[in-house]
């Protein structure tokens, strides 16, 4: 627990909020300053006993209420990235989801640049694996260029996916099914990850793959076979990556090795020099 950090986030942030705007009126009592919410108008709004937060704020509670932080976080309108510090500075770590549902379903413009800007196969999804951005090498990968709407569907349920995707049933799926396991864990009232769900347990290929109790949950440095639209066979190494400001949201890049049988070299982990 960060209680210095933790009292100047809540702070600031709760000054920011007008009582005006929840229905509650400004305290005038003699000495009562500070802009914002009072301490116990936190609680009214979050419907828990008085004192609550004054526990929170105070640093005085080692573990609080993850749904309590929640509540707080809604009305202060912390973004995830501050919501992230909240359960940090609390003391209990990243927190369990993201904030609202709408999280993770938009990224910054700029990553749209960002991706034009790389040699390799470059894309951007959603939280939900929907497509938001990719250059002009990821498009390359499929026949026309008609790349897939939902990275996930495709993989798992497309035939062109199948396809594209070399030894799908041992080398892709049983182990893309887990991202999708892990996703619906975190997010499970989002509409497409359950549609997703649905479908998958009714394909008679992956249905199988569901309860397999696979734990690989993000294909960071794998190399997997790949049949290249233009290129032809080949292996492709992933780099998997997260904009902080999406949460669940990622970009994957895409480097391309052609030739039915692997014959380069596993790059060596990087580290500090």
């Amino acid at each position: 627990m960060n209680k210095t950090a933790l009292r100047n986030l809540l702070t600031e942030r709760r000054s920011l909020i007008q009582p005006e705007g929840h229905g509650l009126e400004r305290p005038t009592r003699q000495g009562r300053r500070a802009p914002g919410l009072t301490q116990y108008q936190v609680d009214q709004l979050c419907y828990r006993r008085p004192g609550t937060y004054r526990r929170l704020e105070s640093g005085v509670w080692p573990k609080p209420d993850v749904e309590f932080l929640r509540d707080v976080a809604v009305l202060f309108a912390l973004n995830e990235q501050e919501w992230v510090s909240l359960c940090r500075y609390a003391g209990i770590g990243d927190p369990p989801g993201p904030l609202t549902p709408s999280s993770g379903k938009e990224v910054p413009g700029v990553w749209q640049e960002a991706v034009d800007g790389m040699q390799h196969p470059a894309y951007v999804t959603d939280a939900s694996w929907e497509l938001v951005a990719h250059n002009t090498q990821f498009a390359r990968l499929f026949p026309g260029g008609r790349v897939p709407t939902n990275t996930m569907r495709w993989m798992l349920l497309d035939p062109d996916g199948r396809n594209t995707l070399t030894n799908w049933a041992t080398a892709w799926a049983p182990l893309v099914i887990p991202q999708l396991q892990a996703a619906l864990s975190q997010r499970s009232d989002d509409e497409i990850l359950r549609q997703l769900e649905k479908e998958v347990l009714a394909d008679p290929d992956c249905a199988p793959l569901w309860d397999a109790g696979r734990a690989h949950i993000h294909p960071d440095g794998d190399e997997r076979p790949l049949l290249h639209a233009l290129d032809g066979p080949g292996w492709v190494t992933m780099c998997a990556a997260q904009p902080m400001a999406a949460p669940g949201a990622r970009l994957i890049v895409l480097v391309f090795h052609p030739g039915e049988k692997r014959t380069h070299m596993r790059t060596p982990m990087l580290h500090a020099r």
